[in-house]
């Protein structure tokens, strides 16, 4: 086990009601408030009148910015950084999922950074180490970024999906009410499921030894999030499947279970260019690029990738041959996203060969190699998107 420090103070509300304490909550930080949020739904689903209710009541005065799409777009976390600092703005609000969160936090530290924000997604050399306080009412669950270091953001006009992180982009709270997700289609629920999966994947898959209890972690909420994903799907008011689904999508990226391990992390670089250069949905990338990436890297430690067909999928170790158990583990997760109406090969997204080689150059765009199980160059990219086919 590696030495590690671990902080995270983000105060989560969770449960039905929550959502009655977020003027209050908002008040501790902040006198002027950018309400962010996506489209239509929050105003469908009565979300928006009782956040507005909420502020109302505790005399928290806001200013207003929708418009976040999925994979959000560097353009509008612009227009918010003009608009908070024309309007004196010190809180930001994100009432949505990990999109409308991760444009929060590209303003919130945009705000505070010395020139064009999108240096800090393009350089780690530049990474924030200020940013507005800002705090979240999750209304989907998959990309924990309600109380994550973490900031995905597209830069739309070249097509580029990078990341920051940073400690100060923290969320002070995250406001978590089940119920919020009851409307969710049931694609989108899929997709969170999958984006979930993968935050657990990609940190179990380490190449340092003894760190069993996150082992075990990471196969307990793996396993709950296996077993009621679907059920959520299918049964969309089912409030225990929610919250188990929701509850786990935040440990999987509150950086609990990163403690004292190096995790891998090059699947999600690799499908950034993927939801980068087709805006496809981040979660459905990821069911088309694990398998491969898995297929690709699993002789460099078999051993724990058999017990992870073991742990968390259930795979009979009776045969002597570790390549069949992690094929039959492999076509268990492929067969998962598909239960839930997910695309595991791109054509099955109807993604063609075009760019292949360009998406693998641009995935090593301003660094060496991406992952740690295996560090991969442009060309080892290029094997696991033609995997993927």
């Amino acid at each position: 086990m590696n030495n590690f420090e671990f902080f995270n103070p983000t105060r989560i509300v969770f449960g039905r009601g929550a959502q009655a304490k977020t003027g209050a909550l908002v008040k501790q930080f902040g006198r002027k408030v950018l309400l962010h949020y996506g489209g239509g739904s929050i105003m469908r689903t009565g979300v928006y009148g009782q956040v507005i209710d909420s502020l109302k009541a505790e005399g928290v005065d806001y200013v207003e910015l929708g418009g976040v799409k999925p994979n959000p777009r560097l353009s509008l976390v612009r227009e918010g950084i003009e608009l908070c600092k024309r309007e004196g703005i010190d809180f930001i609000l994100a009432v949505g999922g990990g999109s409308t969160i991760d444009s929060a936090k590209g303003i919130a530290a945009g705000v505070l950074y010395d020139g064009d924000i999108w240096e800090a997604y393009m350089n780690p050399e530049k990474t924030p180490t200020r940013a507005l306080p800002l705090g979240v009412v999750l209304t989907i669950p998959a990309a924990g970024s309600e109380s994550s270091v973490g900031s995905v953001v597209t830069d739309e006009a070249n097509q580029l999906k990078r990341a920051i992180n940073s400690e100060c982009l923290i969320p002070r709270f995250a406001i978590m009410n089940p119920e919020y997700t009851f409307t969710l289609p049931a694609y989108q629920t899929a997709c969170g499921a999958s984006d979930i999966l993968a935050h657990m994947m990609e940190r179990y898959f380490t190449r340092v030894d003894h760190v069993d209890l996150t082992d075990r972690l990471i196969e307990g909420a793996m396993r709950t999030l296996i077993n009621y994903a679907p059920v959520a799907q299918a049964q969309p008011e089912n409030y225990d499947a929610r919250a188990e689904v929701m509850w786990t999508g935040t440990i999987a990226h509150n950086n609990l279970l990163d403690t004292g391990r190096i995790g891998d992390w090059a699947s999600h670089d690799i499908e950034h260019e993927l939801s980068g250069q087709y805006d496809i949905a981040h979660g459905a990338g990821l069911a088309i690029v694990f398998p491969a990436w898995m297929r690709y890297v699993y002789r460099d430690d078999v051993a724990r990738f058999v017990q992870y067909a073991q742990r968390v999928w259930d795979v009979d170790l009776s045969s002597a041959d570790p390549d069949a158990i992690v094929m039959e583990m492999i076509r268990r997760l492929e067969a998962w996203y598909k239960r839930l109406g997910l695309p595991v090969r791109l054509s099955d997204a109807g993604i063609g060969e075009e760019h292949l080689r360009l998406m693998a150059d641009r995935c090593l765009l301003g660094r060496e190699a991406v992952g740690n199980f295996r560090r991969l160059k442009a060309d080892d990219v290029y094997e696991i998107y033609k995997i993927a086919r």
